[in-house]
C-alpha cells in the first residue's frame, strides 16, 4: 500500500523537509544534541479505516491519521486536516512543526496532528457529519483534554470540531468541552479564535518589518491562499494601511495595481463565488501572480509552494509564512542570499494555537475572556516570541527559522533530557 508510505519517492516528502530543519539545528544544541534522534521519531502514528454509509446508500472507506509526535512538554496539540491529498508523510511533519511551534510560543504542548483523505468539498454535510464521528470515534484511544487536543485545520472547521466535542463526550458519558479547540461560543470556544491565525502571521510580519525600517502603512502585500488565515491576514494588513495588489487560491490569481478590496473579496468569496471572478481586480495567470513587486508576501495555503525556482526570482522583502512548511529548505538557503527575510511559520502562523491554548485554559476555568482581552494577550505572546527569536537570529547569525529552531528544541529536549527515560 504506497499510500501509507512516508518514505513514496512519487509524493513530495515534508518529514525529509522537517528532517533537514532539525539536522541544521541540531550543532546548536550542545549537550543536548544527545537526544536530538527523539525529534526525528513520532511518539505515535495511528492510521484508521474510517467507513461511512454515503447519502445514496453506498459504503465508502477513507483513511485517517493521528499523528503525535513529541508529548515532553504536555499533552499533543495539533488541527485535523481533510483533503484529498492528505498523507501520512504529510502529517508526520505538520505533527514536528507543531511541536516546535508550541515550544517556540512556550506554550505547554507538545506536538500532534490528524488527517483523513476525503475531498470534503464533493461531501455533504451530513456525509462529512458522519466522518468526523467515525474518525473520532476512532482515534479516541488518544486524544482528550490532558493528552492530545485536536483543532481546526485545512478543510475542517469549527461545526467539525462541535462534532468532535459531542462524539468524544458522548463516548466518556459526560461533556468534556476541552477536549478539542476551535469550537463554537456556545461549545466553550473561545472569541478571536478564528482571526487568531491571520492576526498572528500580520504581527510578526509587522515586527519583521519593523526590525528593517519597513512600515506596513504604505507597503505593497501579496497573498497566496485566500482562505481562513490568507483572508484574515490580508485584512489586517489593509486596516493598516498597507495596499493588497495580489491574491491567489485555488480558482485562480488576481491583480490590482491600484489595490483591492479586501472586505469586498472575502463577501465575494463567502457568497460562494470564485475569487478568480472577484470584479474589483484583474485576473492573471498563477505565474504572473509570482511575479508581482511586493514588500510582504504571505503563503498561506499548503506546503512546499516555494521552491528553489520561485526563491529564484520572486520579488519581494519579507515572506511570512502562514501556512505550514511553504518554504523548501534548498529555497530557504537562496532566499537568504538574496537578502529576503523569511518570518518561519513557527512563529508566523502561531496565532491560533496560542488562542487555543486560550480556550483550553477557559474551557478548564469555566471562566471566559472578551475579545478584547484575547486579542492583547495574543499580541503579548506574539511579540515577545518573534523578538526573542529576532535577537538570537542577530546573535547567531543564523536565520530567523534556525533561531526559531534552537529556541524550540532546547526547550523540547530540555524537559527531555530532565524526564528521562522509563524504563
Amino acid at each position: 500500500m504506497a499510500a501509507l508510505s512516508y518514505l513514496d519517492p512519487a509524493r513530495p516528502q515534508p518529514w525529509a523537509s522537517f528532517i533537514e530543519q532539525i539536522n541544521r539545528v541540531t550543532p546548536h544544541l550542545g549537550k543536548l544534541e544527545y537526544w536530538v534522534e527523539t525529534l526525528k521519531h513520532p511518539k505515535r502514528i495511528l492510521i484508521v479505516d474510517v467507513p461511512i454509509r454515503r447519502d445514496d446508500g453506498t459504503l465508502a472507506n477513507f483513511e485517517g491519521y493521528r499523528v503525535q509526535h513529541n508529548v515532553s512538554r504536555g499533552p499533543g496539540k495539533g488541527g485535523v486536516r481533510y483533503h484529498p491529498d492528505v498523507t501520512l508523510n504529510e502529517v508526520m511533519a505538520l505533527s514536528g512543526w507543531m511541536t516546535v511551534k508550541c515550544a517556540a510560543l512556550n506554550l505547554p504542548y507538545g506536538g500532534a496532528k490528524g488527517g483523513v483523505r476525503i475531498d470534503p468539498g464533493a461531501m455533504s454535510l451530513g456525509e462529512l457529519e458522519r466522518v468526523t464521528r467515525r474518525f473520532t470515534s476512532e482515534i479516541g484511544i488518544l486524544i482528550g483534554p490532558t493528552k492530545d487536543i485536536p483543532a481546526p485545520d485545512v478543510g475542517t472547521n469549527e461545526q467539525t470540531m462541535a462534532w468532535m466535542m459531542d462524539t468524544y463526550s458522548i463516548n466518556q458519558g459526560g461533556t468534556v468541552s476541552g477536549v478539542v479547540t476551535g469550537k463554537p461560543i456556545s461549545l466553550g470556544g473561545s472569541l478571536g479564535r478564528r482571526e487568531a491565525t491571520g492576526r498572528g502571521v500580520f504581527i510578526t510580519a509587522r515586527e519583521a518589518g519593523l526590525r528593517q525600517g519597513i512600515r506596513v502603512q504604505g507597503a505593497r502585500v501579496s497573498v497566496q491562499g485566500f482562505g481562513n488565515v490568507g483572508a484574515i491576514a490580508a485584512q489586517c494588513f489593509a486596516e493598516a494601511g498597507a495596499s493588497i495588489l495580489a491574491l491567489q487560491d485555488a480558482s485562480g490569481s488576481i491583480a490590482n495595481p491600484a489595490g483591492i478590496d479586501v472586505g469586498a473579496a472575502i463577501a465575494h468569496v463567502a457568497s460562494g463565488k470564485r475569487l478568480v471572478d472577484f470584479p474589483g481586480a484583474q485576473p492573471v495567470t498563477n505565474d504572473e501572480f509570482w511575479d508581482i513587486p511586493s514588500d510582504f508576501f504571505i503563503p498561506a495555503a499548503l506546503e512546499g509552494v516555494i521552491d528553489e525556482a520561485r526563491a529564484e526570482k520572486i520579488p519581494t522583502r519579507i515572506i511570512a509564512e502562514g501556512a505550514n512548511g511553504p518554504t523548501l529548505p534548498a529555497a530557504d538557503d537562496i532566499l537568504a542570499a538574496r537578502g529576503i527575510t523569511v518570518v518561519p511559520d513557527v512563529i508566523a502562523n502561531a496565532g491560533g494555537v496560542t488562542v487555543s491554548y486560550f480556550e483550553w485554559v477557559q474551557d478548564f476555568s469555566s471562566f471566559f475572556w472578551n475579545e478584547q482581552e484575547i486579542n492583547a494577550r495574543l499580541e503579548d505572546i506574539m511579540v515577545a516570541a518573534f523578538r526573542a527569536v529576532a535577537e538570537l537570529a542577530e546573535e547567531r547569525k543564523v536565520s530567523l527559522r534556525t533561531a526559531a529552531f534552537i529556541i524550540a528544541c532546547t526547550r523540547v529536549l530540555a524537559a527531555r533530557d530532565r524526564r528521562g527515560l522509563y524504563p
